[in-house]
């Protein structure tokens, strides 16, 4: 029992944060938990798959197989499950109505695969894989998530770019991953030193992103949100900024 509260709890309390700061109008409770689910649901086929993808590494070495492994295996199949079970569950739906709604769903959906992954390795490597992972694998699932909703919010939102984010919500967060498992996977002393950067590099990346959405639901029509923003605050608008 202490392993698998210890396998949940870091996705609950990151779930709860994302879930909190969506300030002007919070997603359905049941939503979130269909998203959850999804995610752990879409574990099973994209494992079978990686298995598949595995076994085409035959005598590799060890750089060759962790660029391999970290982009094609593990970030390409992982994150195009997500994008797909998004795409399906949550872009026309009309509950996603304010940008920052991007976020919270694709982060459930990440948190739900993160969830399921983590009781696995935790339950069988034990407290100390349970408490490396905590602060490494299920916060990056969620930043790749962050990154993700980010751009499906774009796309539903921003009137003739919706391919281009559509695009850039699946191809950013795969790259991000793939270089995050590369990192790890490499054995290599040096660029195992630029972990730390990373997990640094990705948290600013979402929380500009979630400050952004924000701004943008602040004054939302289609939510009924109209707060007026302080002047000089930017709100990304497709590949410009443009300034309130």
């Amino acid at each position: 029992m202490t392993l698998l509260i210890l396998s949940l709890a870091p996705v609950a309390l990151i779930l709860a944060y994302i879930y909190f700061r969506d300030k002007y109008e919070k997603e359905p409770v049941g939503l979130i938990l269909r998203g959850l689910l999804a995610g752990g649901i879409i574990l099973f086929p994209a494992a079978i798959i990686e298995t598949l993808l595995s076994r085409l590494q035959t005598g590799w070495s060890t750089m060759p197989s962790a660029l391999y492994t970290g982009f094609v295996v593990a970030g390409f199949t992982e994150e195009l499950f997500k994008f797909l079970m998004v795409s399906l569950l949550f872009l026309r739906n009309r509950n996603f109505n304010e940008r920052y709604d991007g976020i919270v769903y694709a982060v459930a959906i990440s948190l739900g695969f993160a969830a399921v992954e983590n009781v696995m390795y935790v339950l069988k490597g034990g407290m100390q894989v349970g408490i490396i992972r905590a602060f490494t694998a299920v916060p990056a699932h969620a930043f790749f998530g962050i990154v993700m909703g980010y751009y499906f919010g774009l796309a539903r939102f921003v009137p003739g770019a919706r391919s281009a984010n559509l695009s850039k919500a699946f191809v950013i967060p795969w790259l991000l991953h793939g270089l995050y498992d590369y990192l790890l996977l490499s054995q290599n002393q040096w660029l195992l030193l630029c972990f730390i950067p990373l997990m640094f590099i990705l948290w600013r990346i979402g929380i500009k992103r979630m400050k952004l959405h924000q701004q943008a639901s602040a004054f939302n029509p289609d939510s009924g949100n109209f707060l007026e923003l302080p002047v000089g605050e930017e709100i990304e608008n497709g590949d410009k900024n443009e300034v309130v």
